[in-house]
């Protein structure tokens, strides 16, 4: 894990592929981050239960703790059971990863800003994703209407 600055809300971060580049977060995850890092300045953000194997990459294991990185099938299995009694639930990180892409489009983001959000670089794959729906539309279209009285 690169440090994390949780000042400017930011980290650098390894994409698919190895590229890297930096991350910014959100009020509520600056608030939540320090609670899953507790103090820590090296290693993984989200952590095991229990020690490492031996067999398990240095990367990915905390130094101090000797805790390792929570694989991203555990963290699918962790968050379909936390999400189980909402509504339509549960819901998947797939999910969650596009529905922020989808309300970023719908609150009028443009499609740069879109594709660095979700690290796609084609505009095509990205379109998969961001659907806005019609109430979204209808929302943008009415905050952005230069002839409406303008709302306090």
């Amino acid at each position: 894990m690169c440090p994390l600055d949780t000042v400017n809300r930011c980290a650098v971060v390894t994409r698919k592929g190895g590229a890297r580049e930096v991350i910014a977060w959100q009020t509520g995850t600056a608030r939540l981050l320090p609670r899953m890092v507790a103090g820590r300045r090296s290693g993984p953000v989200f952590l095991t239960d229990r020690r490492a194997r031996p067999s398990v990459a240095r990367n990915d294991v905390d130094p101090a703790t000797g805790r390792a990185r929570l694989s991203y099938r555990r963290a699918v299995e962790l968050f379909e059971a936390h999400t189980k009694r909402f509504d339509d639930g549960p819901y998947t990180l797939h999910q969650l990863r596009h529905s922020r892409l989808t309300h970023a489009a719908e609150d009028g983001a443009s499609t740069p800003v879109l594709m660095k959000l979700s690290g796609h670089s084609s505009v095509r794959s990205l379109v998969k994703y961001a659907k806005v729906s019609d109430e979204g539309l209808r929302r943008y279209q009415a905050d952005s209407d230069p002839a409406a009285r303008r709302r306090r």
